[in-house]
C-alpha cells in the first residue's frame, strides 16, 4: 500500500479516537482556549458553498464537490483554509457543508480535520494556514484542475 495512503488510513483512526475521547468534535473547540467566535458573513459563505469567491482553486474544490460529492484532500484542506483562514468563518459551517455533500464522508475524519484546519483541534500550531495562490502553483500550475472545475 503506498505511504500517503497508510497516513491517511493512520489520520483516520487518530480522529476516531479523539471523537471516542471527546464526543463534543462536532461543536466544541477541541483544544481548550481556543478560538471560539467566528464572523459571520453570510454572503461569503454562501459564495465559497456555491464555488463563486472568485478564487478559482478554491472554487474548482467546491463546484467539484457538489458536482461529485467528492474532492481530493488537497482541495479540501485549501477550501477548508480559506473559509477558516482567509474569510475568518466558523470551520462548523464548513464541516456541516462538507458533511452534506460528501459521499465519503468519514465524520470522526471530516470534524477532526476541520478542527486542524481551523487551529481549534489537537495540533500545537493553531496559526497554520494554506495560501491559495501557492497551493494552486504547486498542486495544479498547468491550471487544468480549475478549468475543469471552473464556471460554465
Amino acid at each position: 500500500m503506498p505511504e500517503a495512503a497508510v497516513r491517511q488510513l493512520c489520520w483516520r483512526d487518530f480522529h476516531r479516537q479523539v471523537l471516542a475521547a471527546f464526543p463534543r468534535l462536532a461543536d466544541a473547540p477541541y483544544r481548550p482556549g481556543a478560538r471560539d467566535g467566528w464572523d459571520p458573513d453570510p454572503t461569503a459563505l454562501h459564495a465559497w458553498r456555491e464555488g463563486a469567491t472568485g478564487i478559482g482553486i478554491v472554487d474548482a474544490g467546491m463546484r467539484q464537490l457538489l458536482q461529485e460529492g467528492w474532492i481530493h484532500n488537497r482541495a479540501r484542506l485549501i477550501c477548508a483554509g480559506y473559509l477558516v483562514k482567509t474569510l475568518g468563518l466558523d470551520w462548523r459551517d464548513g464541516a456541516a457543508w462538507f458533511a452534506r455533500h460528501l459521499v465519503d464522508l468519514d465524520e470522526a475524519n471530516n470534524w477532526g480535520n476541520w478542527q486542524w484546519t481551523a487551529g481549534t483541534g489537537n495540533d500545537t500550531r493553531p496559526n497554520r494556514g494554506f495560501n491559495h495562490a501557492r497551493q494552486a502553483e504547486r498542486f495544479d500550475p498547468e491550471g487544468a484542475y480549475r478549468r475543469r472545475w471552473g464556471p460554465s
